[in-house]
């Protein structure tokens, strides 16, 4: 009894995994960097994992044939970065590039060397995001500056005082899962 719930899970388990919608591809990078001074030895690992998740959808299908053909679909990266000194995790983080969903609206935020960009799907540069010391980031465009941060699913969260009001504004851009 006990090897044919065995046998059985793992064959349900092993059925999920045959027909999935996405392409996935995963990417780890590891430097390891040792160095010697008065102090004695310090062995530091960075490691970079880069995880690329592409739906698939198709074109339409065409009489008479029996192969259908992919369409371009977009992809959404994700970076990880941990840094290791002595075995201990000194710092971590999470690029958050992706497109991103408010008010029927679609947005793009790519990152650049001090922090992140937001553009619109024609591809204007519609704000910054900078990151400030306390893991929070700084959303600035030409209409007002806000405080910003990725909660536990990815979303980005705007928060903004209103005068008017005296109140905070909460915006949430939902991340595109693919």
């Amino acid at each position: 009894m006990k090897r044919f719930l065995l046998s059985s899970l793992v064959m349900l388990s092993s059925l999920n995994g045959i027909a999935q919608n996405t392409n996935t591809k995963s990417e780890v990078k590891t430097v390891i960097t040792t160095i010697k001074d008065s102090a004695g030895e310090k062995k530091i690992v960075k490691s970079e994992e880069t995880k690329e998740i592409q739906n698939i959808e198709l074109e339409e299908a065409k009489p008479n044939t029996l192969n259908i053909p992919m369409k371009d679909s977009p992809v959404a990266v994700t970076t990880k970065t941990k840094v290791m000194v002595d075995g201990v995790i000194k710092s971590e983080e999470v690029n958050h590039s992706a497109y991103y969903y408010m008010n029927g609206n679609k947005y793009q935020i790519v990152s650049d060397k001090t922090g992140y960009t937001m553009t619109t799907p024609n591809g204007k540069d519609l704000s910054l995001l900078r990151k400030t010391s306390n893991n929070n980031y700084i959303f600035k465009n030409k209409d007002k500056f806000s405080v910003g941060y990725f909660d536990t699913e990815g979303n980005l969260v705007l928060e903004t005082y209103d005068e008017k009001t005296d109140s905070v504004i909460l915006e949430k851009y939902t991340v595109v899962k693919p």
